[in-house]
Order: structure tokens, then C-alpha cells, then sequence
């Protein structure tokens, strides 16, 4: 079943991505008018009056459907105010973020709508704001522009640069730090290296906070992402940044805190490389290797990761060597003799433990 209704539209990235013959990560409905009473024939499985929002299940496919609407921002910075549910379609286009978002097709005739010319900024790979106040009502919209710009190699058209370059010369920091870390994500987990070379190149790591510096990496950082696949991959490009302002998981802040352990140490042989990154998040070790010392993780990483003592604690009972301090320092002095010998059985750890241990025995 397809949903076709003279009122119902496509909208946002799906008609850009469909224009640009690229895949779209999410199909938008817009109704204009009122989608809940839309859906009522519908199997639907929740609706959200105050947005004017429904979920309907559409050949066992959860989709989205809003009702037009316009947006107030009461406070600059801050999650805008929904006000006018049922406005006209060029009123909801209207509050949208840049014109390649703000086309909209429908889905009875296929007639792409587009108001504010966003099929030609497509055509001139362009970024274009609606109005003068964008980045000022909403700057995590400046890193979107950013995500874009990577994403299909668009650069951001000569008015609304001066409009970015502009605000981040008078950055409002009380703005939602919930969705600034959303666009954060999206952006680096694209894993281009670009995004960061635009992130610092033209100032957006301010938004930040108004005492953060721009951090260079020393290595490529998406290549070792794709090499050794860390799960947050965000982190990895900004964990030298100052984040406190980012509410983060405790995953994320266990990412932050082993970085902030590690990056100011230098060790100089492959044991004390082993202790220093071991029990350490994947994220922090690249990151060290890309902004503090690229051969020392890269050694630890691709050589020394995977060291285990495989002598447990009830082989140590089994010798006859009384429990106490004395476990320490065996596994202590049998993981430096692994480090410098990786292929060591579980034999001759035993053997090892035997002969340096032999008073005890």
C-alpha cells in the first residue's frame, strides 16, 4: 500500500536525496492540514497532538506523518515553539533550515513544490538559508551546514557565509546543547576527515565554548577509523576538544576521561606502552594516535592489544604458592615477559613462574 492523498508531500531530505539520486536515510510525510485526522482510516499506532504528529503502520513499516505547521523561537538558541498546526505548506517549508530541505513532492501527482528555489541551489551545489535570523535561532544549524557540505560537496552560497561567519564571531552560548551534540555526531560519524578540516578552518569549534582552541590532528583520523572500527566515531574526532558543555553517557564520558589519562604520557618501551593502554577505550587509543604520538598506539593497537596471561589465579593455587600480595606481582612480571615474548603457552607460563618463583614452590 502507498500513501497518495492530494494533501500528503514528501518533504525535506527524501525529495533532496531523490533529486541527487542518492539514498535517503528517512522517508518524511508532510499533510497539509491536520495529519491526525488524516490517519484516522489509518492503522495508527500513536499520535502526538501538540506537534500534530502521527505513527501509522504502513505494510507492517512504521511512517511518520506532521501536519504543516510553523515554528516560534521565544527564546534565540533554544527548541522552537510549535504554533499553527494546519498552516499552508509554504508556511511549514518556510521554517526549514536551508532550501535543498525545503522542496516538497506530492505524493498523488509527483509535482515537486519548491518555493524558495532549492532545486537551482542543488543544481549550483549550494547552501542557502531562508532568512537573516537562521543561525541566530537555531546555530546548531551551522554544524548541519557543515554535515552537508560533506555529504554532497555543497558549499554554503556568499550571503549565508557572511550570516555563519558572523555569528560565530558573537556566539549566543545559551543555546541546546542536546541538539548540538545530535548534529555533532551525525557530522563525524560520516568518518571525513573534511568535516574536521572545515570544523577548524572556519571557527565552528567555537560553538563549543568561548575558550576552546582549535586542536589539529597530527595523523589522518578516518583511515584508522576504518581500520580498526571504534563504535563512537564522533569521539574520536573531537575528544581533544573541551565537551563539558555536551551532556555525554557514561560510555562517551569513559571515552573523554581514558584520553585525558593518556595524552600527556610518553612511554618508552613496548611494556610501558602495554600499561599504559591497556583496559583503555579503542576510542582514546586512536585518538592518541592521531593528536599525541602516532607509532606508539599504532604499536600497542596492531601488536600488543591482544597480550593475555592465560595462568589463572587457581593455577597459582594448584603450584602451592600462598594466596596474598605475592598474585600481584606474579601476573605483574608474567605480563611483562609476554610483552616481550607474545607467543609464551600456557606451559611456559607455568615453566616461567616455576623458575622465577622456586622459593615458593
Amino acid at each position: 500500500m502507498e500513501l497518495k492523498d492530494k494533501n500528503l508531500y514528501f518533504v525535506g531530505g527524501v525529495v533532496r536525496d531523490e533529486i541527487l539520486g542518492k539514498p535517503s536515510f528517512d522517508i518524511d510525510y508532510c499533510y497539509e492540514g491536520d495529519a491526525i485526522e488524516f490517519s484516522k482510516g489509518l492503522s495508527v499506532i500513536r499520535t502526538n497532538p501538540d506537534f500534530g504528529t502521527v505513527r501509522v503502520l504502513i505494510d507492517n513499516k512504521e511512517v511518520d506523518i506532521a501536519s504543516t505547521r510553523q515554528e516560534f523561537y521565544p527564546k534565540a538558541g533554544h527548541l522552537p515553539v510549535v504554533e499553527n498546526i494546519g498552516c499552508s505548506l509554504k508556511d511549514d517549508l518556510s521554517r526549514r533550515d536551508f532550501t535543498i530541505n525545503a522542496m516538497a513532492k506530492n505524493t498523488l501527482t509527483g509535482e515537486l513544490v519548491d518555493y524558495f528555489s532549492g532545486l537551482d541551489d542543488i543544481k549550483n551545489r549550494k547552501l542557502r538559508v531562508l532568512h537573516d535570523k537562521s543561525f541566530v535561532d537555531d546555530p546548531t544549524r551551522i554544524i548541519r551546514a557543515l554535515k552537508f557540505s560533506v555529504r554532497f560537496g555543497f558549499d554554503l552560497d556568499s550571503k549565508t557565509k557572511k550570516l555563519q561567519d558572523d555569528y560565530l564571531a558573537n556566539i549566543n552560548y545559551d543555546m541546546s546543547y542536546y541538539r548540538l551534540k545530535k548534529e555533532l555526531k551525525e557530522t563525524f560519524d560520516l568518518n571525513e576527515d573534511l568535516a574536521l578540516e572545515r570544523f577548524i578552518k572556519d571557527g565552528i569549534y567555537k560553538l563549543l565554548g568561548d575558550s576552546q582552541c582549535a586542536v589539529l590532528p597530527q595523523n589522518s583520523i578516518s583511515k584508522l577509523v576504518e581500520k580498526y572500527a571504534p563504535k563512537n566515531i564522533w569521539l574520536v574526532y573531537l575528544v581533544a576538544y573541551n565537551l563539558e558543555k555536551i551532556e555525554l553517557t557514561v560510555e562517551e564520558d569513559s571515552i573523554i576521561k581514558d584520553y585525558e589519562s593518556i595524552k600527556n604520557l610518553t612511554p618508552d618501551s613496548d611494556y610501558e606502552i602495554f600499561k599504559l593502554f591497556k583496559g583503555k577505550t579503542l576510542e582514546a587509543v586512536i585518538a592518541y594516535a592521531c593528536y599525541i604520538n602516532y607509532n606508539i598506539a599504532i604499536k600497542y593497537l596492531d601488536n600488543l592489544k591482544n597480550i593475555k596471561v592465560t595462568v589463572t589465579g587457581d593455577d597459582l593455587v594448584k603450584l602451592g604458592i600462598p594466596q596474598g600480595k605475592i598474585y600481584k606481582e606474579i601476573f605483574n612480571d608474567l605480563e611483562k615477559e609476554k610483552v616481550l615474548n607474545p607467543l609464551m603457552t600456557y606451559e611456559e607460563e607455568i615453566a616461567y613462574i616455576k623458575f622465577k618463583y622456586h622459593l615458593f614452590i
